[in-house]
């Protein structure tokens, strides 16, 4: 703890992301020790407060808890392999986008250096960390999660799933999956309607007043799911969707418009009617993605 009761933090990487992490920490009071192999990128964070550490071992050696955040996992083995043994004792939080497989391969390595290994998955924007609007997943080492957490909680929401270190990028590639299945769905929509000139700020309040109304596919289909029942109270059954599907493929060709964002749905509707499931709702076609 430094003398004013906050638990010091070295960061490494100072890419957009890694320096929104600084300046949360430094505006909760927490002394932060920074790195980056760009050393021109730490002079804004240092004017802020930061100690800039001129080598990464300085940085490792500076304080227990390090957070690491990267282009990606093969830059976070390239900064670290070099001086691995110095990550002995550390509590190693890395906050670098990447799989389930790349968060288990990686504190298995870290573990074996005789680190704690804490993964995360940030659902937000440098420009939303440390506001409400930001929150985290957090997975692996709950030792390291809970003497890392007033540190942590000045990011936004801190969001602890477990020891498997797998789950953070899990739950953050499954909403960021929801997110582009959402923004395929916008721009294909805007694209049509482009086509007749109708402006996209135009269409956008008829746009917007759909997907509101559609929204409760979320929490239907969730229970739909959970439940292993398709077909109690359907009101669209997945045979009559497949049969009128075509249509939207059909009038973006006549529109001059790809609807390749639209087409792998038409095949897996197709697949599940043609299994015999055609009085089910749309959501049974998660049956066809299981491996």
């Amino acid at each position: 703890m430094s003398e004013h009761g906050k638990t010091p933090v070295t960061v490494l990487g100072l890419g957009a992301m890694g320096t929104a992490l600084v300046e949360a920490l430094l505006a909760a009071g927490h002394p932060v020790t920074a790195w980056n192999r760009t050393p021109s990128r730490a002079e804004a964070v240092a004017a802020k407060g930061a100690s800039v550490a001129s080598t990464l071992s300085e940085a490792l050696a500076a304080n227990r808890i390090v957070i690491a955040c990267l282009l990606d996992y093969d830059s976070v083995h390239e900064v670290l392999d070099p001086v691995a043994s110095e990550l002995k004792g550390r509590q190693l939080i890395n906050l670098t986008n990447g799989t389930p497989g790349q968060a288990r391969e990686m504190a298995a390595w870290a573990e074996e250096l005789g680190a704690e290994y804490l993964d995360g998955g940030i659902m937000a924007v440098p420009p939303m960390i440390g506001t409400p609007a930001a929150f985290i997943f957090y997975s692996g080492s709950g030792t390291a999660f809970g003497h890392a957490r007033t540190a942590l909680d000045t990011f936004g929401g801190a969001n602890y799933l477990g020891a498997d270190p797998g789950l953070a990028p899990l739950h953050d590639i499954a909403l960021l999956s929801g997110m582009y299945g959402f923004f395929i769905g916008v721009i294909q929509a805007y694209a049509l309607v482009g086509s007749a000139g109708v402006k996209a700020r135009e269409f956008a309040p008829l746009l917007r007043a759909w997907i509101d109304a559609m929204s409760g596919f979320l929490e239907r289909s969730a229970e739909q799911i959970d439940d292993g029942d398709y077909v109690t109270d359907v009101v669209s059954n997945i045979g009559m969707q497949a049969a009128a599907y075509p249509n939207l493929a059909q009038a973006a060709e006549d529109q001059g418009i790809s609807a390749e964002l639209l087409t792998p749905l038409q095949s897996l509707m197709d697949k599940r009617v043609a299994g015999g499931h055609g009085a089910e709702d749309l959501i049974g076609v998660i049956e066809l993605l299981k491996k």
